[in-house]
């Protein structure tokens, strides 16, 4: 059986709701000023080139499942690496907690970003620049705490408020156990019982897929309905099943209920909403997910959105919730969307993140 971690490596960034991206090793060209240490138990690396530009990018990671060996110190990757050859000095930070760590994760960056500026204070503009889970992380941060930053970037992330996005995984994962009602080896409770979180997660994935291989119809519907391919269904059930358990935990109960949602798209919806698990959000949880995830879409400094084709972690009718919350909260100014590039999820090339840095740089203007 394989174990959580191999499993989320096997599913790579094709399938893992907001994975980071790959590690790399590779080390920072030799004029390049670098630092590691821990902050209030967060790993983090700072790196400064010879030709530093002025301008600081605080760097945001995506999901790290909990429990995920951590590299020490903490290293660069291929985007931050980018960055530093470009001219920017690059700030990144582990984070103190694994898990959906989006209320930590600010907090842990605003403390680097300061201490970085008490070091550097001829620093000239600051941007926070996200990826997956860390597109909410950068979009939370513009959000309360903009006199720090000139602008923001977040590319391919899940920028949803945390109702929205702990919304969606519920859906997934009921509307799974209502087209595969009988899949051995899960708990009797469902993907969002308390059982499913201390189900091994390489048992989760094999069970998923199983079941996925026993209804082909069903399995073409939910995939359509989820904005995926059929091969991706399991590997996101999984995912969304590991998602909505770190919600869980971190609000203290069950933070969102389907018992009024009238739900479309599953084919018979007569018969989905009629036999489809219903379940009741706990008040006080609500409330905390609410506190700690809130994106109001009030936003008073320059964003920049980027996507992936073919995300099946962020799925096309994930994008226009968070323009639309600015949209509401009239932002000024207004999110801008460049075009999508590369395919799957957080598939950007260096050259990619460089330039989008470039046009928020200009943007901010």
């Amino acid at each position: 059986m394989r174990t959580a971690t191999t499993l989320s490596l096997c599913l790579g960034l094709c399938t893992a709701l907001l994975f980071p991206p790959a590690w790399s090793k590779a080390p920072a060209a030799p004029a390049t000023h670098s630092e590691t240490g821990t902050l209030q138990g967060a790993p983090w690396r700072i790196d400064v080139p010879a030709n530093w530009n002025g301008e600081l990018v605080m760097y945001a990671h995506g999901f790290e499942p909990v429990g995920t060996p951590r590299p020490d110190p903490w290293p660069g990757n291929e985007w931050s690496e980018a960055l530093v050859k470009a001219g920017y000095a690059v700030a990144q930070s582990g984070y103190a907690n694994q898990g959906w760590a989006v209320r930590g994760a600010i907090d842990d960056l605003e403390r680097l970003r300061a201490q970085f500026v008490a070091r550097h204070p001829d620093t000239r503009r600051s941007w926070i620049l996200g990826f997956s889970m860390g597109g909410a992380v950068a979009i939370g941060t513009l959000e309360r705490m903009p006199e720090h930053y000139n602008g923001g970037i977040s590319m391919c992330g899940a920028n949803l408020p945390g109702d929205v996005l702990a919304t969606e995984v519920l859906t997934s994962l009921v509307a799974f156990e209502y087209f595969f009602p009988d899949a051995k080896g899960l708990p009797e409770g469902g993907l969002s019982s308390p059982a499913a979180a201390a189900l091994p997660q390489g048992q989760m994935y094999d069970a998923i897929a199983a079941a996925v291989q026993t209804r082909p119809e069903a399995a073409a519907q939910l995939a359509r309905r989820l904005e995926l391919k059929v091969d991706e269904l399991a590997g996101t059930i999984s995912l969304h099943t590991l998602v909505f358990q770190q919600l869980v935990k971190i609000s203290g109960g069950i933070p969102v209920g389907n018992k009024d949602t009238v739900y479309t798209g599953f084919g018979d919806d007569k018969a989905f909403n009629a036999g489809v698990r219903r379940i009741a959000a706990d008040a006080q949880a609500q409330a905390r997910l609410d506190r700690d995830l809130r994106l109001t879409g009030a936003l008073r400094r320059p964003l920049l959105l980027q996507y992936n084709l073919n995300d099946p972690s962020v799925t096309p009718r994930f994008e226009p919730v968070y323009p639309a919350l600015a949209a509401k909260a009239g932002a000024t100014p207004q999110p801008r969307t460049l075009p999508p590039a590369g395919e799957g999820h957080c598939a950007f090339t260096p050259d990619q993140v460089v330039e989008a840095m470039s046009i928020q740089s200009r943007m901010a203007r």
